[in-house]
């Protein structure tokens, strides 16, 4: 833990809450989401913000600090060629990974709950990106 930095860690937590809200937004994938929820704009504006921007936000921080940890170097617990140094692109790559694992946890949760392709799509798409760009900024910070 005392590899991590904590200020990247942050960073990438924040920036995972403004895709969010860049990503839902009316003018991207926020009315298509909307309409595969069943949504309407009312039932929207009638949710708890406090509740579920505050948990958002934790869980985004939590994100990122799981992908800190993952991404921290460890020197002197191997050879000097054993392993991948983080950097930008190493962030970047394992946070795309990550974000390909979350994608198929979302899916798997959404068939089950028969969910359509679309809202699959949408909120996969969104961890793709978000926790790449996490990692970018974890590896740029190295």
């Amino acid at each position: 833990m005392g590899s991590v930095n904590w200020l990247a860690v942050l960073v990438a937590g924040i920036s995972s809450f403004v895709v969010g809200g860049i990503w839902y937004s009316p003018n991207l994938f926020g009315k298509a989401w909307m309409k595969a929820n069943n949504l309407s704009e009312e039932q929207i504006k009638r949710g708890n913000k406090g509740k579920i921007f505050g948990w958002t936000l934790i869980f985004s921080l939590l994100m990122a600090a799981n992908l800190g940890m993952f991404l921290a170097d460890t020197p002197g617990n191997c050879p000097a060629d054993c392993g991948q140094k983080t950097d930008v692109a190493w962030g970047a790559t394992a946070g795309f990974l990550a974000g390909v694992w979350t994608f198929c946890a979302i899916a798997i949760h959404s068939l089950f709950e028969l969910k359509r392709w679309r809202l699959i799509l949408i909120n996969g798409f969104y961890s793709v990106v978000a926790l790449t760009l996490m990692g970018a900024i974890i590896g740029a910070w190295r």
